[in-house]
C-alpha cells in the first residue's frame, strides 16, 4: 500500500518502500529552513531598534543598504560555486560559520560603543556571508522534491515559522533594542553549521577547467534574462522589492512611535499570513494562472501600504499582517518559476541572480531611497506616515500595472507548463 502524506488538504503519496527516506529528507528539509530562518529573524527584525538605541540611526539606511551591497557580490558567486565547484551542504556550512564569527564581531562593538563606521563595515562583512545563504539552502531544498509546486510550499512554511519563532523570542526576552539580540543569534548560526553534516552532498557537473572570469563569477546567468517571461518575472520583483525594503527597517519604528512595546513582537504579525499563504499556495499553483497569483500578491502590497498610511494603531498592524501573504505570493511564486522553467544545470545561477537582482538593486535602492524618504517626511519630533506610506502604496501600484501589461502567459496554469529554457 502506498504511504499518504496530508499537505493543508493535498495528499502526496509514495511507494511503502520509500517511506522511511522521505519522511527523513522532510524532516531535514523543513529543520533546514525552519533553524536558518530563526536565525535570520533574532538579528534581522530588530536590527533597526538596535541601532536607534545605541545611538546610530543616522548610518540606519546604511545598515540596511549593506545586506544589497552584498547581494551584487555574494549571491552569484557562491551560486557559481554551488552548481560548478563545492557541494552546496559544505558551502553553507562555511557561510554560517563565518555568519556567526561576525555577528559575534558587531554586538561586541555595539556594546562598547564602538566608532559608527567600524560597526558599519563589520555589518557589511557580516552581509557578504549572510547574503547567499538563503539561496543556496533553497536551491537544495528544491532539487531533492519531486513535484516543486505541490511540495515546497508546506516545507517552506517551516522558514516562516522559524522567522516568527524567531522575532517571537526576540520580543519576549526584551531584545528589542539589545546588541544582546546577536549574541543569541550567533548561537543558532552554530547551530545552523552543524545540521549541515546531516545533508547529503549532492552531487554537481564536473567544472570545467578553462573557464572564463564572468562564469566564475556567476554572471552568465544574465542570459536568462532573454526569455520575456522570465525577464518581466525579474524586473516585477525588483520593482517590488524597492518600496518593500522600507517595510522592515520603518514598520518597528512606527509601532513604537504608536506605543508599541516589543516591537519584533509584533512585526511577527507578518508570518500569521505568509504561512497561510505557504499552504494556500500549493492550492493556487494547482488552479490559478500563474498571472493572478503575482497580481494577487502586488494587489496585496498595496493594500498593506495604505492600511499602515491610515495611521492608526489597528491599521498599522493590518498593513503588519498582510505584509506575508505578499510577500509569499510574489517572491516565493518567483522562486517555484524559476525552479519550473530553468534548466537544472543553472537553477542555483537562477535563484542567485533573483537574489542579486531583489536583494541588491531593489534593496539597495530601497534602503537608500527610503531613508531619504523617511527624512524628506520627518521634522523634529514627528514623522507624516501617512504621506510615508502613501507614496509607497503608489509604487506598489505602478509595479502591479507594468506586471498586467507586460507579462504574457496568459493561455497556461502553472501545472500545465513543459517547456525549460534552452540557455
Amino acid at each position: 500500500m502506498p504511504v499518504c502524506f496530508d499537505f493543508s488538504g493535498l495528499q502526496v503519496c509514495f511507494p511503502p518502500v520509500l517511506r522511511t527516506l522521505r519522511q527523513a529528507e522532510y524532516a531535514e528539509l523543513m529543520i533546514l529552513f525552519f533553524i536558518q530562518s530563526l536565525a535570520m529573524a533574532m538579528w534581522f527584525v530588530p536590527l533597526g531598534t538596535i541601532l536607534d538605541a545605541h545611538g546610530l540611526r543616522t548610518i540606519k539606511p546604511l545598515a540596511f543598504a549593506a545586506s544589497a551591497v552584498a547581494a551584487f557580490i555574494s549571491p552569484l558567486m557562491f551560486g557559481a560555486l554551488a552548481d560548478r565547484h563545492v557541494p552546496p551542504a559544505k558551502l553553507l556550512r562555511g557561510l554560517a560559520l563565518a555568519t556567526a564569527v561576525f555577528i559575534t564581531l558587531i554586538s561586541k562593538a555595539l556594546k562598547a560603543h564602538a566608532n559608527a563606521w567600524l560597526i558599519l563595515a563589520l555589518i557589511q562583512v557580516f552581509y557578504l556571508a549572510y547574503a547567499p545563504m538563503f539561496t543556496i539552502s533553497t536551491a537544495l531544498v528544491l532539487a531533492r522534491l519531486k513535484d516543486a509546486k505541490k511540495e515546497f510550499g508546506p516545507i517552506r512554511a517551516l522558514a516562516t515559522i522559524g522567522w516568527m519563532s524567531g522575532a517571537l523570542l526576540i520580543g519576549t526576552l526584551g531584545l528589542d533594542r539589545s546588541e544582546y539580540a546577536g549574541y543569541l543569534g550567533a548561537g543558532v548560526w552554530l547551530a545552523v553549521a552543524a545540521f549541515t553534516y546531516f545533508l547529503p552532498a549532492l552531487e554537481i557537473p564536473k567544472s570545467a577547467e578553462h573557464l572564463k572570469w564572468h562564469e566564475r563569477l556567476g554572471l552568465d546567468a544574465l542570459s536568462l534574462l532573454k526569455d520575456r517571461d522570465v525577464r518581466v518575472v525579474f524586473i516585477v520583483t525588483t520593482l517590488f522589492n524597492i518600496p518593500l525594503a522600507a517595510f522592515y527597517p520603518y514598520a518597528p519604528t512606527h509601532l513604537h512611535d504608536l506605543g508599541f512595546l516589543h516591537t519584533s513582537a509584533w512585526m511577527s504579525l507578518a508570518q500569521t499570513t505568509e504561512i497561510i499563504g505557504m499552504f494556500g499556495l500549493v492550492w493556487l499553483l494547482a488552479h490559478w494562472q500563474l498571472k493572478w497569483i503575482f497580481a494577487c500578491g502586488l494587489g496585496i502590497g498595496v493594500a498593506r501600504f495604505a492600511f499602515s498610511a491610515v495611521n492608526t494603531k489597528s491599521s498599522l498592524l493590518v498593513g503588519v499582517t498582510l505584509h506575508g501573504a505578499s510577500f509569499v505570493l510574489v517572491f516565493i511564486t518567483a522562486q517555484i518559476f524559476l525552479e519550473q522553467n530553468i534548466a537544472s544545470a543553472w537553477r542555483n545561477r537562477a535563484q542567485a541572480l533573483l537574489t542579486l537582482l531583489n536583494g541588491g538593486v531593489g534593496n539597495l535602492i530601497g534602503y537608500l531611497g527610503g531613508g531619504w524618504w523617511f527624512a524628506a517626511c520627518t521634522t523634529p519630533g514627528r514623522t507624516d506616515w501617512r504621506l510615508f506610506w502613501g507614496v509607497l502604496a503608489g509604487i506598489v501600484a505602478m509595479v502591479l500595472i507594468y506586471f498586467l501589461i507586460a507579462y504574457r502567459d496568459l493561455g497556461f496554469k502553472p501545472s500545465q507548463r513543459t517547456s525549460v529554457l534552452r540557455v
